[in-house]
């Protein structure tokens, strides 16, 4: 023992200072510690990329039909995508087009509208402010599908006196939008509108600056990664959105990607489901480059914001 001693005391006495001592691994160890997260982690990214995989290898199967898309990606085709772009009986560039310009305008007047009902909640004070927050979070807890018979009846009504806004319009189902997503915005910039100091807007006021000054000079910039997820947000769900907007356009031309590609699998006889999942494909890709475009915002400007 006093021999094992000596020499294990000679091999630290060797070693150079600062150098760590080298363990030996355990598998047991490090999964209790760590490895049981990784996977975790591989399970939740496993289930949450199996749609995803799933209707590519859908898309890509010659097949109309879905039952001989369970072995994935079986048999790789580009007839569904060829066959979307091409049927005279399905204007999908419209859909994409028309999904686009709704979607795109939505966004943008979403944040505007937004932003300009967050900052005059936040900053100014005036009376019936507390009744219109308290008013904007009780009107959220109804589900949209209540409205829809609602919102029929509305936009009938308009079309009678103004059709350029009424029914089987893109600027109506825009209003639409508008309508039911400016308060939920609206609270949510509300509470991120708090967090910007006020004493900004009072050194600019001391320096003569006017509220439409500060707004758009100063506040918009600070509160840039919560604009950039509210026009993300606001976008995807113009995309995905199907009830409402199936109610409003009722021609095919003018209808979006969600109601259209939905008349390609309502028919019980025959249910193109490989064109469905191309097109759902085409889809995502504007969502796709706009979350990857918006990231750097989301991320940047929650550093850029707090430098001055």
């Amino acid at each position: 023992m006093l021999a094992l001693s000596l020499e294990a005391q000679a091999e630290r006495d060797e070693r150079p200072r600062g150098v760590p001592v080298k363990h030996p691994f355990r598998f047991g160890k490090w999964f209790a510690a760590t490895g049981w997260r990784h996977l975790v982690g591989l399970v939740v990214v496993a289930f949450a990329l199996f749609p995803v995989v799933f209707v590519i290898s859908s898309s890509l199967n010659p097949n109309g039909t879905l039952t001989g898309s369970n072995a994935l990606f079986s048999q790789i085709g580009f007839d569904a995508y060829a066959r979307i772009l091409t049927n005279p009986q399905v204007p999908f560039t419209t859909w994409f087009a028309n999904t686009l310009i709704i979607a795109g305008i939505t966004a943008i007047l979403t944040v505007f509208l937004g932003a300009l009902a967050a900052y005059a909640f936040s900053r100014m004070r005036f009376t019936g402010r507390r009744f219109g927050l308290i008013t904007i979070v009780v009107v959220q807890m109804f589900p949209q599908m209540l409205a829809v018979v609602a919102i029929f009846l509305v936009m009938s009504a308009i079309s009678d006196w103004f059709p350029a806004i009424g029914l089987n319009t893109h600027i109506g189902l825009i209003m639409v939008y508008l309508g039911g997503a400016l308060g939920v915005n609206t609270y949510l910039m509300y509470g991120y509108f708090n967090t910007i100091p006020a004493s900004i807007d009072e050194a600019a006021k001391i320096d003569g600056a006017g509220h439409a000054r500060i707004f758009f000079t100063i506040i918009l910039r600070l509160v840039a990664p919560i604009l950039a997820v509210v026009a993300l947000l606001s976008f995807i769900f113009s995309v995905n959105e199907y009830v409402v907007a199936s109610v409003i356009l009722i021609e095919t031309e003018n209808q979006t990607l969600a109601v259209g590609l939905t008349k390609l699998v309502s028919n019980p006889r025959y249910a193109d489901w490989a064109a469905f999942s191309a097109g759902a494909v085409i889809a995502a890709l504007p969502v796709v480059l706009l979350f990857l475009y918006l990231q750097k915002y989301i991320v940047g400007g929650l550093s850029a914001g707090a430098v001055k």
